[in-house]
C-alpha cells in the first residue's frame, strides 16, 4: 500500500534568499515544495501556489496557474493592485511576514481545490 501523495506546493519566487526558506516552511507542514524553473509541465503538477507576481515571471505563471484553477497565495514585497486582486488568490501576503500567515495562507489554499 502507497502512502497518499502530499500536497505539491509550486513556488515561483525569483529570490533565492527567499525561495530556500519558503522551501524550508512548505516541507515543514509536510507539503512538498516544487521550485519553478521555467517548465511549463511544472504548471500541472501543482496543488496549489505561491508567486512572486511583482518580480520575474511570477504574474505570467500565476496567471497560467490560475487558467488551470490552481490556488494562489501571493507573497511580494509589492501590495496589492487590481490586476492581482482580480485573481483572487486565497492570500496576498506582503513581505516580511510571519510564518503562521503563510501557513495559513497555504491551508486556505488548498481547502480550495
Amino acid at each position: 500500500m502507497r502512502p497518499p501523495r502530499r500536497a505539491r506546493i509550486l513556488i515561483v519566487e525569483p529570490n533565492e534568499d527567499v525561495r530556500a526558506p519558503l522551501e524550508l516552511l512548505v516541507k515543514g507542514l509536510g507539503l512538498e515544495p516544487v521550485s519553478f524553473s521555467g517548465v511549463s509541465d511544472q504548471l500541472d503538477v501543482a496543488d496549489a501556489a505561491i508567486v512572486e507576481p511583482g518580480l520575474g515571471e511570477g504574474l505570467t505563471v500565476a496567471k497560467a496557474l490560475r487558467a488551470r484553477g490552481v490556488p494562489l497565495v501571493f507573497a511580494s514585497i509589492f501590495p496589492a493592485d487590481a490586476e492581482t486582486r482580480a485573481m483572487q488568490p486565497a492570500a496576498y501576503l506582503v513581505k516580511p511576514f510571519p510564518r503562521h500567515a503563510m501557513e495559513n495562507a497555504l491551508s486556505n489554499a488548498l481547502s480550495l481545490q
